[in-house]
């Protein structure tokens, strides 16, 4: 673990460079450690890292280094958290995704066959960002990296689910984006009035199930 500042007002906890299972433990361990702690805005974690922004009118970096350390000790022998694994409906390829055809071609593989590699596959939430509850997706099989596309698209639909050069996701809300489009989910990722407001968590599973045509996906805001 190495701490150093990220300005005058945060300090950046990073596990090193290696995206894993185990890095993504300590990061949530260290989530877990400084959730609700006074002195601490906000806590941002990444693949291998979580940002942590201060108060510097309550709190110093070297305060918050210090903070650190003696929490993580006292979570050491905590009981890890429950796993939840969380079903999203899919309707893979046409409307829904348009960039399947592509992937196909990238890969050498016919459509159908990215469709079953992508929802054969179990899935891991390592955390959520880029914009309102984006789920970043470990576990896509490694014969459907596709690198994104050389130009963002303006406007990527609500429930869009993609990937990312060796990453999944889901877009939540309706935003610019460059993944691949593949398919989409009619299930609401962000509710605002639920409790909590985002379907996905850091630490989730996440399982997709190819769904019918028929099956009707909302348009526009919902």
């Amino acid at each position: 673990m190495t701490i150093r500042p990220a300005s005058d007002r945060s300090l950046l906890i990073s596990y090193g460079d290696e995206i894993s299972l185990e890095t993504h433990r300590h990061v949530r361990r260290l989530v877990r450690a400084l959730a609700g702690v006074r002195g601490i805005l906000n806590l941002h974690p990444a693949y291998t890292s979580v940002l942590v922004d201060f108060d510097p009118r309550l709190r110093s970096h070297a305060a918050i280094e210090a903070l650190v350390r003696e929490r993580l000790e006292g979570v050491g022998d905590s009981a890890p958290e429950a796993v939840r694994t969380v079903e999203i409906p899919v309707r893979y390829g046409g409307e829904s995704g348009p960039d399947l055809a592509d992937v196909a071609r990238h890969t050498g593989l016919a459509p159908e066959r990215v469709v079953e590699l992508h929802a054969a596959a179990a899935y891991l939430v390592y955390f959520v960002g880029f914009s309102t509850c984006f789920p970043y997706l470990g576990g896509l099989p490694p014969e459907l990296a596709t690198p994104r596309l050389s130009a963002p698209r303006k406007h990527v639909p609500e429930g869009s689910v993609a990937i990312g050069g060796s990453q999944a996701g889901i877009y939540p809300l309706a935003s610019p984006g460059g993944w691949r489009l593949i398919g989409r989910t009619p299930l609401r990722l962000f509710d605002r009035d639920a409790t909590p407001p985002p379907l996905l968590r850091m630490g989730d599973r996440v399982r997709f199930i190819p769904i019918p045509e028929d099956i009707p996906i909302p348009e526009g805001p919902r």
